[in-house]
């Protein structure tokens, strides 16, 4: 009944400056999200106001946000944003796998180029040339194997160094199918340069 007032006041503010900090948020922290551009807000906030009529526009609605997540991932693949890569793509341990194959010289990734070499040669009219053809395929095969192994097992012990606790299965075929493209035609886009060190 007779409570003192002064305690009262001190309980208050606290709680006060509590709710008006939930409702504040300082405009320079950042949202924990990225920032959507304008013509995807836009399709989704279209999309989330009307439901589907019938299965034609749910189809329709279902094709345009399939092409617009395609649109993002090709950006991403070409750019190397992690957050819209394909699954297959994401994660510490791909992203180390593909700098541990971009940063060295592969020979699986001249094997078109050299296949096309070869193929020219084999089709020369002297003998000659053509077992110089057939030798230099066999060459070929036998390095691009000696390579493939050699880059296999270094990266198998790479990974179980940085990364014993990730999941590394699939790791070392992701890496080895990405020696036989050339380096300007791999996606996602190679982003470090011939001799860095990957990154972690």
């Amino acid at each position: 009944m007779f409570r003192s007032r002064s305690r009262d006041e001190q309980a208050a503010p606290p709680r006060e400056s509590a709710e008006l900090t939930k409702q504040r948020r300082d405009p320079q922290a950042p949202k924990g999200r990225p920032t959507p551009k304008r013509s995807e807000a836009e399709a989704l906030r279209r999309a989330v106001a009307k439901p589907p009529a019938d299965r034609k526009e749910a189809a329709r609605r279902a094709r345009e946000a399939r092409r617009a997540e395609l649109a993002r991932q090709r950006e991403a693949l070409a750019g190397g944003d992690e957050r819209y890569l394909p699954a297959r793509d994401r994660g510490p341990v791909r992203r180390y796998a593909r700098d541990f194959v971009d940063a060295k010289w592969h020979v699986a990734e001249f094997f078109l180029p050299l296949a096309v070499v070869i193929l020219i040669l084999s089709m020369m009219p002297s003998m000659q040339v053509k077992n110089a053809s057939l030798l230099l395929w066999m060459g070929v095969i036998v390095m691009i194997v000696v390579d493939s192994v050699l880059t296999g097992f270094r990266l198998k012990k790479a990974l179980a160094e940085r990364f014993p606790d990730e999941n590394r299965r699939g790791a070392v075929a992701y890496a080895l199918m990405r020696t036989l493209q050339m380096r300007r035609m791999r996606l996602p886009k190679p982003q470090i340069a011939r001799g860095e060190a990957p990154r972690r």
